[in-house]
């Protein structure tokens, strides 16, 4: 971290579990971008609380989505996008140096689907569509491409278009249980720096 950097952030249970051990400072300059929105009843993994989080560890300004992460239609999407100033929170993505993320498998009950927010109906047909996890609510499958998929359309975060042009991306998440998912980020956005647990990480290696 050093001052006048611009810093986009995901969410996830790893990335929460950081930051009692990430040591804060004062910074000048540092703004903090949520690239999604929030989650109303996820509590402490509410993609906003993280937000707020990391940027009070460097005396940070925070910029939120002020939408929820998922909506009910893709025409509420494009509503909310053309009235609500969504695409300028959005579009701040593109200039940030460093994007901070992780990612989901699909096939164990991760944080997103015990908050309910994607249906088991709508988990399943993920899975049938060929999806083995997500970032930022973007499903994902083996080769790292968004599946065919209605939840895809209705996620308001940040597209991955926008996620490879950031010149650093750190992808932190780990589990034997995502490996497939872990792939397929790395195949989506190629990020320049991975953090996870050694067993993982060989797998990994194995699977490559």
């Amino acid at each position: 971290m050093r001052p006048n950097m611009m810093i986009g952030v995901g969410w996830g249970r790893t990335l929460h579990a950081m930051l009692p051990h990430v040591e804060g400072r004062d910074l000048d300059g540092v703004r903090v971008v949520s690239l999604l929105g929030g989650i109303a009843q996820a509590r402490r993994f509410n993609p906003a609380e993280f937000a707020w989080a990391f940027a009070e560890l460097f005396g940070a300004e925070g910029f939120l989505i002020p939408a929820p992460a998922i909506v009910d239609s893709l025409q509420t999407k494009h509503a909310l996008f053309e009235h609500c100033g969504l695409e300028q929170i959005i579009a701040m993505a593109e200039a940030c140096d460093v994007a901070l993320l992780s990612c989901g498998g699909i096939s164990s009950l991760t944080t997103s689907y015990r908050l309910g927010h994607v249906s088991e109906a709508e988990r399943q047909s993920l899975i049938a569509a060929g999806a083995v996890g997500d970032v930022l609510y973007t499903f994902l499958d083996r080769d790292g491409r968004p599946v065919d998929h209605p939840v895809n359309g209705r996620s308001i975060s940040v597209g991955l278009d926008r996620l490879a042009r950031v010149p650093v991306k750190v992808l932190v998440s780990g589990g034997l249980d995502k490996t497939d998912m872990l792939m397929a980020t790395m195949r989506a956005l190629q990020p320049e720096v991975l953090v996870t647990d050694e067993a993982t990480a060989g797998r990994l290696l194995a699977v490559a």
